[in-house]
């Protein structure tokens, strides 16, 4: 009686782990060299706005040109403004302020970023945030009143997520820094930007203006992890594919 021989093990074809592993190698190294290019827009980004915030304060662009103004160009500018408080109403927009470094001294918690309108000398109005106030101290802080000179940060509008809670304009409490919502509330017309308030004194009395240097120094920037976690992801798709292929070679030969 003749022997069957059973049939030798198929081979694993390669053209298709080949092409999965190239077309995955081609996205992860696309995605690295993107966060690449958006790590250099955001060094210039952050370069513009410490250039723009060292600069000399400049007078208020004239109300009758904002609706031309791009906000986000106008982002940080350092500009000086004069004109008087309207006194009869504040807005807040609940936040929260991580704690300074050690030995940094400056208001920090939960709280709120005080809003109120101004009225410039050309007539134009335009809410200034006044600063941070700690929850458990807003009943220290009423509106301001009178004429005052400003000096601040020009500060495009603050976009919403997902996870942003509702405004309560009813009460006048918010969660983003929305000029336009924030003097709808306040019986006000909208403008395009509205002004940062720059920290006075010790910055322990609220409510505490921006300090522009922190404000910049939180801006995130971690392009570089990313693009290095895509390019490191792009590597080990590679020696993974190159294990598989050496693994089925010898096992081939072995058979």
């Amino acid at each position: 009686m003749t022997a069957v021989s059973s049939p030798a093990p198929r081979r694993p074809g390669l053209l298709l782990p080949t092409l999965l592993t190239v077309v995955g190698t081609v996205v992860l190294c696309t995605l690295g060299t993107w966060q690449l290019q958006r790590m250099g827009e955001k060094h210039a980004y952050i370069d513009r706005l410490r250039e723009q915030a060292a600069g000399r304060p400049a007078p208020m662009p004239p109300s009758a040109s904002w609706a031309k103004l791009d906000p986000a160009a106008l982002d940080l500018t350092h500009v000086v403004a004069k004109g008087s408080y309207i006194d009869d109403r504040i807005a807040g927009v609940r936040t929260t302020i991580a704690a300074g470094p050690p030995g940094s001294r400056q208001l920090s918690g939960f709280g709120r970023w005080v809003f109120q309108a101004f009225k410039l000398e050309d007539g134009g109005i335009i809410l200034v945030n006044r600063g941070f106030v700690p929850e458990g101290r807003l009943g220290q802080v009423g509106p301001a009143s009178g004429p005052d000179t400003i000096k601040g940060f020009l500060r495009a509008p603050e976009s919403r997520n997902s996870f942003t809670p509702q405004d309560l304009p009813a009460i006048r409490e918010f969660y983003t820094r929305d000029p336009a919502a924030i003097a709808a509330a306040l019986g006000q017309p909208p403008a395009p930007f509205y002004l940062e308030a720059a920290r006075e004194g010790d910055g322990m009395t609220p409510p505490a203006g921006v300090d522009v240097r922190e404000l910049i120094a939180r801006i995130p920037d971690n392009h570089l992890q990313y693009a290095l976690t895509w390019f490191g992801l792009a590597l080990t798709l590679l020696g993974v594919f190159a294990a598989w292929v050496w693994q089925t070679r010898k096992g081939a030969a072995a058979g």
